[in-house]
């Protein structure tokens, strides 16, 4: 399958994974035990992946926690939407 036909249904080894999310493997299955990350899928008997598109999703997950929008009664430019 190629990467365009189905990107949602991609599998990434663990090395890749902890590329993209820059934590150790010892991190990943303790979040894994903790239920903050997604859990693998069996590829066989010692082989594991996690899907593409859940990995994605908690990385974004984590950027939405790390950016949290302006305090109150601070104005940010470009945001103010009233007439005037």
């Amino acid at each position: 399958m190629s990467d365009d036909q189905n990107p949602h249904l991609q599998i990434l080894r663990r090395r890749d994974v902890e590329k993209w999310t820059g934590l150790r493997r010892a991190t990943i299955y303790e979040r894994i035990r903790d239920r903050t990350f997604p859990l693998p899928i069996s590829l066989g008997p010692k082989s594991v992946g996690w899907i593409r598109s859940e990995v994605e999703e908690w990385i974004a997950e984590r950027i939405k926690l790390s950016r949290p929008g302006p305090a109150k009664g601070i104005s940010v430019p470009g945001t103010d939407h009233s007439n005037g």
